[in-house]
């Protein structure tokens, strides 16, 4: 969506003002819809989603120390080397995180289905680079939790309505929780949103230690990244406390 010496300045303005702190995930995706996509100015001098490992090359090549004779710097950015994250819901960004040796993100938290061939592949062809050493892999999980299993399950109806009105042709903001799913949508609607929220740990303190558990167990992620799209912050809060209680009752295993 933009090019990769904006992306450069504007993550090296962050590194200098929060040293350290800073990661940048890459993805190829417009990440938005298409008229989004073209104020975004997405296709100007002719670039696409086919320009991506040049882009992040390049990128790469901003945030080393810069050459007496380099022609173009990121100012700030030279020289700060923020550490790159391919991102991915498919098998492409994980062939690529492979070949240059950068650590991959997967987004099972909305495309299960390919996640378990997209981290084989990953692992199996990485090659060792300056960044790192060996295959680094953080997976995304959909974490509801609340006091009470029926508790969650209502939080959890926010993200489900949001799958199903994009499956209707109809997104939108996050809405409220309702009491009964099922009024809402039609068995074939419901098999689809299931299936792309398969990633994902619904219910109360004990349920989500067990999810967490049995996901770490099943799929050896060296991170998880935890999401929560829960329409009420409180309660968003809440459940992102019942996951970290969780998380610390757990063996230190993962890092999320």
């Amino acid at each position: 969506n933009h090019s990769p010496l904006v992306i450069a300045e504007q993550f090296g303005t962050l590194e200098s003002l929060y040293p350290g702190r800073i990661d940048l995930g890459l993805g190829r995706a417009p990440g938005s819809d298409q008229r989004t996509a073209r104020a975004l100015r997405r296709h100007m001098g002719g670039d696409t989603a086919e320009n991506f490992p040049q882009d992040v090359l390049e990128l790469q090549q901003y945030f080393d120390e810069p050459s007496d004779n380099q022609a173009l710097r990121a100012v700030p950015g030279a020289g700060l080397k923020v550490p790159l994250w391919l991102l991915g819901s498919s098998m492409f960004s994980a062939q690529l995180a492979a070949e240059l040796g950068l650590p991959f993100a997967f987004a099972s938290h909305f495309a299960p289905g390919f996640m378990k061939s997209a981290v084989q592949i990953y692992r199996e062809r990485f090659k060792p680079s300056a960044n790192l050493k060996k295959p680094y892999v953080m997976l995304a999980l959909n974490v509801f939790a609340a006091d009470t299993q029926r508790q969650a399950e209502r939080l959890f109806t926010s993200l489900q309505q949001q799958f199903l009105n994009l499956i209707r042709g109809t997104p939108g903001q996050l809405r409220p929780p309702v009491e009964d799913i099922d009024a809402l949508w039609q068995p074939g609607e419901q098999a689809h949103v299931e299936r792309s929220l398969a990633c994902a740990v619904v219910g109360d303190r004990e349920t989500v230690q067990e999810g967490l558990q049995a996901f770490i167990d099943e799929h050896a992620p060296d991170e998880l990244i935890i999401t929560a799209q829960i329409f009420d912050h409180a309660a968003r809060l809440h459940s992102f406390e019942i996951a970290a209680e969780a998380r610390a009752a757990l063996q230190e295993r993962v890092a999320i």
